[in-house]
């Protein structure tokens, strides 16, 4: 009890100084702001001013905006598209809670409502969530396609993956969370308690508090991982048969896929790529001139999981769910590999990008959610007529629908309004000298569904104007508003949203 009222006194101050950042300028130290009482705190000791340590924040994974903050506690992680910057405010590194609770920040237990389930440390990295529950014979249903993010970061989202057809969104998978909210209150929420609080957390792009422990919902870990690609040279039949699968998605259903996603492969980019290196080197020639001969190819990715129990019955199972499928014949990959091994598949790639030095570049990326009765007029007037034509796109493109019905509308997240819906994702990389490139294409993409009247809405979504967050929340924007004003009324938590600052 001790340790959590430590971290957060260190939250609440934290919030104190970034009140006076935002109010007061950079005219004095910010330790000199504290009280005698605050300024003895270790955290206190390690708000660092230092201009390099300043600067080493003042970007994050997309390398395309640069903001700095007046100070920061810790080392900080980074986000995508300037999202979880704090211009002249203060840097909250969650992550740095890791070594402050000494590993016990993932703990399993079990109840007789819920089953069981892990209390984690918003500051926990997913991998370490899995390889926490997983030593105990369980672990979360639903992920996110890289782990090494944490838990308050993803279920301040979403947290989607190809898991999220069937389980849902991570942010449908929380049974309670404590929050520090942005005026300083310390709160335990759950769909009956403080109700309020936890559906616009989830989902709430960190506008209404810190997550400082979230309570996941666990299941019977599995073993291994039949792991399957097919290929698509036809759009409609690659959605026909990616919308088929996904309408098999009860949670105890047995005979139906754990994990399904689909992707682009085009003339200007590799079948493997930084994400997973799953084709074998011997197919490339036959899939490249596939790729070839059609300009793009569209690759079904599903999975479904297996224990000692159901190792016998697995392939009988797959070969019953691809019965029928239009994929082109003889282009058909699997492997068999096991289950943190699937899990972590990108971790791989990403530290080969690392050894080249390729991985801390510019990554314009964009992320949508699609209605599916659109998808053949975004295909062509985006794949074939902007990203085809251009022939710049060389890094993943992602394409798969989801079940709305997985979704919960009282939390702050926001999905088109249909059934079924897809996701897509262009996930650049770029030098530092062409990166504008991208960013016109994804700048020319949204124009495009603007004009043609597609009703998307973006994933880690980012606008520059407060009329385009109301159109982005559409039904939502007024409790979302609301929520805002009860939560974080003097708007201190998130301004690299660029959601209120215009107020």
């Amino acid at each position: 009890m001790a340790e959590n009222s430590t971290i957060t006194i260190c939250l609440m101050a934290i919030l104190f100084i970034t009140r006076l950042a935002s109010t007061l300028g950079k005219s004095r130290p910010w330790t000199g702001f504290l009280s005698p009482r605050l300024q003895t705190l270790h955290f206190a000791r390690n708000l660092h001013l230092e201009p390099d340590a300043i600067k080493s924040v003042s970007s994050d994974y997309g390398n395309l905006v640069h903001e700095n903050p007046a100070a920061l506690p810790g080392d900080y992680g980074h986000s995508v598209g300037g999202q979880a910057m704090a211009s002249n405010g203060v840097v909250v590194d969650m992550m740095s809670l890791r070594h402050h609770k000494k590993g016990t920040g993932i703990t399993v237990s079990k109840s007789p409502s819920l089953g069981f389930y892990a209390d984690v440390g918003g500051e926990q990295l997913w991998i370490d969530v899995l390889h926490s529950t997983i030593e105990h014979g369980f672990a979360p249903v639903s992920w996110t396609d890289y782990l090494y993010l944490t838990v308050g970061g993803t279920l301040s989202n979403a947290g989607i993956s190809g898991t999220t057809f069937r389980y849902g969104p991570q942010i449908s998978n929380v049974y309670e969370m404590d929050v520090v909210t942005g005026k300083g209150e310390v709160v335990t929420c759950s769909s009956r308690s403080n109700s309020e609080l936890f559906y616009a957390v989830l989902g709430g792009l960190g506008q209404f508090g810190i997550i400082t422990r979230a309570r996941i919902a666990l299941e019977p870990a599995p073993k291994r991982v039949k792991w399957v690609r097919m290929l698509y040279s036809d759009f409609s039949a690659f959605t026909k048969d990616q919308e088929l699968l996904i309408s098999i998605n009860g949670r105890k259903q047995k005979n139906a896929l754990d994990y399904l996603e689909g992707s682009l492969l085009m003339v200007q980019g590799p079948p493997n790529n930084w994400r997973s290196s799953f084709f074998p080197s011997s197919d490339i020639p036959k899939i490249m001139s596939l790729v070839t001969q059609h300009a793009i190819i569209y690759c079904l990715e599903a999975a479904k999981y297996y224990d000692d129990e159901t190792r016998h019955t697995v392939d009988k199972d797959l070969q019953q769910l691809f019965k029928g499928l239009s994929f082109v014949d003889g282009f058909m990959f699997e492997k068999d590999v096991s289950y943190v091994d699937f899990l972590n598949r990108v971790r791989s790639g990403e530290e080969k990008l690392h050894s080249q030095g390729l991985w801390d570049v510019p990554h314009p990326w964009l992320n949508l959610f699609l209605p599916k009765s659109r998808i053949s007029d975004f295909n062509k007037g985006v794949f074939h007529d902007i990203v085809l034509k251009r022939n710049i796109t060389t890094g993943v493109v992602l394409f798969y629908p989801m079940n709305r019905q997985k979704w919960d509308d009282k939390m702050s997240a926001v999905i088109p309004d249909e059934d079924v819906f897809y996701t897509v994702g262009f996930l650049h990389s770029s030098g530092f000298d062409d990166w504008q490139a991208y960013d016109q294409q994804n700048k020319d993409i949204l124009k495009f569904c603007d004009q043609a009247g597609i009703e998307i809405k973006q994933y880690l979504p980012l606008y520059n104007s407060y009329k385009e967050w109301i159109n982005h929340f559409g039904s939502k924007w007024r409790r979302f508003r609301e929520r805002k004003a009860q939560f974080d009324p003097k708007m201190m938590l998130s301004p690299g949203q660029r959601i209120f600052n215009d107020i």
